[in-house]
């Protein structure tokens, strides 16, 4: 099974400072038809204008990525860690049993456009933790790339989940494809351009949601930046 969700379907929040796309239900955005996929819970493409950001504020028992596409996204936790994050860099954070941290757009001149994901933990109360990386390019290009994982290989992040998440960029002639396990779900978040989903064309903002599947097969790239999700059911 494959079902489509068109980028104008996602929730919306306009702050000023702030513009966000809700894949799934999150703060003022409520559908109980998407309240997350298997155990992927938030994916937001959020927008923020320059010289502003999230203040302080808290998270628990959830692994949280940001993936940042355009600008600059400037981080600072109560573990001591303070980071830029820039485009092409993965970052993961497991709140566990608690963290507070901030996030602002510190490009000058420039807003900082990324995806905040979040993907429930298969342990409850651990100690957090950070982690960052550099996925270059060339390693996306053409193929999928493995970003995020509870097995991570030396170039991803280690998540505490029942998950894996990769990247990859196609145009023209590349392509490729991901075998599933048909017991557990799937989810292809279109980024930017144009890509062939199993036969299905999305575009940027689209997301294809795979349920009971044994591949997923990525072609027809125009210009195309995808994430691709390996969930629990």
């Amino acid at each position: 099974m494959i079902q489509i969700r068109k980028s104008q379907d996602r929730g919306y929040a306009d702050h000023g400072w702030l513009k966000s796309n809700h894949s799934f239900s999150f703060a003022g955005y409520y559908d109980t038809a998407h309240m997350g996929w298997g155990n992927l819970r938030v994916i937001n493409e959020d927008r923020v204008a320059p010289g502003k950001g999230f203040g302080a504020h808290s998270h628990r028992d959830m692994e949280i990525i940001s993936y940042v596409l355009e600008g600059n996204l400037a981080h600072r936790d109560s573990m001591g860690n303070v980071e830029g994050i820039p485009p092409g860099d993965v970052q993961r954070m497991s709140a566990g049993s608690g963290v507070t941290h901030s996030e602002f757009n510190h490009a000058e001149g420039q807003t900082t456009h990324f995806l905040q994901i979040w993907i429930e933990p298969n342990q409850t109360g651990i100690a957090p933790s950070y982690e960052q990386k550099t996925v270059p390019e060339a390693d996306k290009r053409g193929q999928l790339r493995l970003v995020a994982s509870l097995q991570p290989d030396a170039h991803a992040v280690k998540i505490h989940a029942d998950a894996a998440l990769y990247a990859g960029l196609f145009d023209g002639a590349e392509h490729a494809t991901l075998a599933l396990n048909p017991a557990r779900k799937a989810y292809v978040h279109l980024v930017r351009g144009q890509l062939d989903v199993n036969g299905q064309r999305l575009t940027g903002g689209d997301a294809a949601l795979i349920d009971g599947e044994s591949q997923i097969t990525l072609n027809h790239g125009h210009d195309a930046e995808v994430l691709v999700f390996d969930l629990a059911p």
